[in-house]
């Protein structure tokens, strides 16, 4: 009782506290007011369940209702909504760290005088409205937009391609939107790395090739690890990009919860549908987890 006393007049307690009390208020509460819906029945009333718990005659009852979950398993349009969004997700992660590992090496290899003004470019279109860049590629991608309009006029179509409304149109929004995520990561670990580890390599006769596949490639790992799962998790859950730019195939997670809980308003299918997708992306959280905590073991 007495430590207990001398912890708490202590700063390291209130340290200890802070980011706990976080974790208590943004994540654990608003994760067990979901799950208490998602085991409630759905009602015609405001809100739109009825109770979990209720207190009447000195008596406290519990009414679970575990149907929404095994509603979920009954009906294939949710198996093929995950499955849509977990492809979705990885390709686009894929496209992503293809195209941001060159950025960010060139920008890693570039003067240093000159890398704020590259970081700035890359991070400079974030800072416009998310929805409106979105609105943007919507002109683009049209049959009126910019692309089909400068290849009429070079006469290398005759009609319009159909990029809008479909899986490529995705794909587009999400890489050009999650970019800068694959990008900063990549940049922070590659540029802390040691340039004497590839002047050694030279000094073996290793080529240029060789030497970033043997030495750039592997030490940037972890680098590679970070940007793919801040790229790949939110991606599952992506609704804005595949309702703006996607068409009827454009099946994600995203907008079939958006259909539940603001179409059918069945808030505890909704509810489930999201437990199930946390449970889902628990697994590569987990396993980033073990990964950097074996890391962390060998290193020291």
């Amino acid at each position: 009782m007495i430590s207990l006393i001398r912890q708490l007049m202590t700063g390291r307690f209130w340290l200890i506290a802070a980011p706990y009390t976080w974790l208590l208020l943004f994540f654990a509460l608003p994760f067990a007011i979901v799950l208490m819906i998602s085991v409630s029945t759905a009602a015609f009333s405001v809100p739109p369940y009825e109770a979990v718990f209720s207190y009447a005659d000195q008596q406290l009852k519990i009414l679970l209702n575990l149907g929404n979950y095994s509603f979920l398993l009954d009906d294939p349009l949710y198996y093929l909504a995950y499955w849509g969004s977990i492809k979705m997700a990885f390709f686009a992660t894929i496209l992503t760290l293809l195209l941001g590992y060159p950025m960010a090496y060139a920008i890693a290899q570039a003067p240093q005088k000159n890398q704020t003004v590259l970081l700035l470019l890359v991070m400079l279109p974030s800072w416009t409205s998310f929805l409106i860049r979105i609105y943007a590629w919507m002109g683009i991608l049209s049959n009126e937009g910019v692309i089909n309009g400068l290849l009429q006029a070079m006469g290398l179509i005759d009609e319009p391609i159909q990029m809008l409304n479909t899986n490529f149109a995705v794909y587009v929004g999400i890489v050009y939107a999650y970019l800068p995520f694959m990008i900063l990561p990549l940049y922070a670990n590659l540029v802390k790395l040691d340039s004497t580890l590839l002047e050694a390599a030279s000094d073996l006769g290793a080529r240029r090739f060789t030497a970033f596949w043997r030495v750039t490639l592997p030490l940037s790992k972890n680098g590679i690890i970070a940007g793919s799962m801040l790229v790949f998790i939110p991606v599952v859950g992506e609704f804005v990009i595949p309702e703006l730019l996607g068409g009827p195939d454009t099946l994600m997670i995203g907008t079939v919860l958006w259909a539940e809980f603001f179409g059918n308003r069945d808030w505890p299918v909704a509810s489930a549908l999201a437990i199930i997708m946390l449970v889902i992306l628990l697994i590569p959280i987990m396993l980033f987890h073990r990964y950097q905590s074996k890391s962390l073991e060998a290193s020291s």
